[in-house]
């Protein structure tokens, strides 16, 4: 009788524990997917780093320093290097790097400005603009509504930064990648940066960025590359006189031969002043001719490239984990 109360107790504490064991495992299954599909911003997260509440900027044009709030400051950058008429959640994954790359240039003491953290050129630091500038340049009706978004995609990110091991990243971004982005090695040397790598976005040959042509007569090429290296010879007549011998993994030049030379894709990009180092070259006609894809040094994240992933329904969290590998987003 003993046993069969025994035997009872257990079938019964039995059929009450499995359901119990298998909801919460299931429960743990699902809050780990949806951490790994949806992106969220580290709204706890302790910096190391001072909050810089205002940035010091210097002005090219005439050489002065402003200083300005923050926000203020990435109203004139968002405006100045994004257009106005991309998805809000472009615009913001925009503030959100062009804020990282503020902070970083702040944090690593890398400005070459005296007495200022960053410049308004886009050759050098980042774009800037002010917003009676940036007005002058839109359509009438379009000029609050225009501004009003942008300042609504900086406001909405305040303080959000991207960080990779716990300190903000150098976040680079370009125009349009074509395609695919490029490793920063591969265009500026160095040992790169893990979290810059080659990623492919769809959607970016929708864009006028996408593609590009140069032409140079023989004469106008022996004169551009003797300017920079005065033992250049060629002979036009060749077949093989100019042949692309590389490329890297986001499809740009990597070595070409040229005459007497071999260059990299990177300097026949500054050579010859093309959008992309990703380029297709030929003879025709007395001209060396270039096609190009893609305007920029493709690393980081690509505008064109945000704007379609918008377009696609991603938002900007999403955004910003396409771009950029293996990092977190902090609230400061």
């Amino acid at each position: 009788m003993k046993k069969l109360v025994i035997g009872m107790l257990a079938i019964t504490l039995t059929c009450f524990l499995i359901p119990i064991f298998l909801t919460k495992k299931f429960e743990s299954l699902e809050v780990g997917i949806t951490k790994v599909e949806e992106p969220q911003v580290d709204k706890k997260a302790e910096y190391s780093y001072p909050q810089y509440a205002t940035i010091k900027l210097f002005h090219t044009k005439d050489s002065t320093v402003e200083e300005l709030p923050m926000d203020t400051y990435l109203y004139g950058v968002v405006s100045a290097e994004m257009p106005a008429n991309y998805e809000k959640e472009a615009l913001k994954a925009q503030a959100v790097v062009a804020r990282t790359y503020t902070i970083y240039k702040i944090a690593s003491q890398a400005s070459k400005h005296e007495g200022a953290d960053i410049c308004d050129d886009a050759a050098c630091c980042q774009a800037w603009i002010t917003k009676e500038d940036r007005q002058a340049r839109w359509e009438e009706d379009k000029k609050e509504e225009y501004w009003n978004k942008i300042v609504s995609c900086v406001d909405s990110t305040k303080g959000e930064v991207i960080f990779y091991e716990g300190k903000p990243i150098n976040a680079f971004f370009h125009s349009n990648s074509g395609g695919n982005t490029e490793a920063p090695v591969n265009v500026w040397g160095g040992n790169g940066y893990p979290y810059l790598q080659t990623v492919t976005t769809a959607g970016e040959d929708a864009y006028d960025q996408y593609q590009s042509e140069a032409s140079y007569s023989f004469e106008q090429v022996r004169e551009l590359v003797k300017g920079v290296h005065s033992d250049f010879e060629i002979d036009f007549q060749k077949a093989d006189c100019i042949q692309i011998l590389g490329r890297t993994e986001g499809n740009r030049v990597k070595e070409m031969k040229m005459g007497n030379l071999t260059l990299s894709g990177v300097e026949i990009r500054n050579i010859f002043k093309l959008k992309s180092a990703n380029f297709e070259v030929s003879l025709d006609e007395g001209q060396v001719k270039f096609r190009v894809i893609g305007y920029g040094h493709g690393v980081g994240m690509s505008q064109t490239g945000a704007d379609s992933l918008a377009k696609q329904g991603k938002n900007y969290l999403e955004i910003i984990h396409h771009f950029y590998t293996g990092v977190t987003i902090k609230q400061l």
